[in-house]
Parts: structure tokens; C-alpha cells; sequence
């Protein structure tokens, strides 16, 4: 599998949860409890990446990511995205003139 589909994968393994409820899934809890605690996991998972980062750890970083990865995918579930919703806005935003940010001469933003 390529990396890029990875994500696609996750998605749709989230999404035949919702469609398919599993007893005892992490997913199905998350979707049972509803968007509040989608956010909180999120929020947590966000704190744990920047954490795993201010530390210098690479591994720990990954892991974390991944962590965050998940809970955003079934965020944008809950919400009515998709991957293809956000890669498609990251191309626009790509294509828009004017996009960077202009640097100082110190080279600061």
C-alpha cells in the first residue's frame, strides 16, 4: 500500500464503523458519545503531538501523530468530509497567487 492511501484506508475503515456498528469499537464509542468528545480526543491528542515535539523525540512524535490522524479522521467523518474535501482545498490553496508570506530582512515573519 502506498503511504498516501493510508489515510484513505483509515477513512474507510471509520466509515463501514458508522454504517456497521462494532461492539466493543473505539470508533462506535467516540460516534455514540457525539462531537464533544470527537473534539476532546482531538484537543488531547493535539497537546500529546506538541508535547512529543518540545521533547525532541521522534519516535514519540510519530506515535503521537498517529494518535491525532485518527481522531481528526473521524472528526471530519462526524462532520461530513472528507480526505478528498481537504486535499482538494490544499491544492486550491496551492494554486492561489500570492499565498507566501513575506520575510523581513532579518528573516523573520
Amino acid at each position: 500500500m502506498y503511504h498516501n492511501e493510508v489515510l484513505y484506508e483509515l477513512y474507510k475503515v471509520i466509515l463501514d464503523r458508522k454504517q456497521n456498528p462494532k461492539e466493543g469499537s473505539y470508533t462506535n464509542y467516540l460516534m455514540e458519545k457525539g462531537i464533544d468528545k470527537i473534539l476532546k480526543k482531538v484537543g488531547e491528542e493535539t497537546t500529546e503531538t506538541i508535547i512529543a515535539v518540545k521533547n525532541n523525540s521522534k519516535e514519540e512524535t510519530v506515535y503521537e501523530l498517529c494518535d491525532l490522524l485518527y481522531h481528526l479522521s473521524v472528526m471530519i467523518e462526524e462532520m461530513d468530509i472528507t480526505w478528498d474535501d481537504v486535499f482538494e482545498e490544499l491544492a486550491r490553496r496551492e494554486l492561489k497567487e500570492g499565498n507566501l508570506k513575506k520575510f523581513n530582512t532579518k528573516g523573520e515573519i
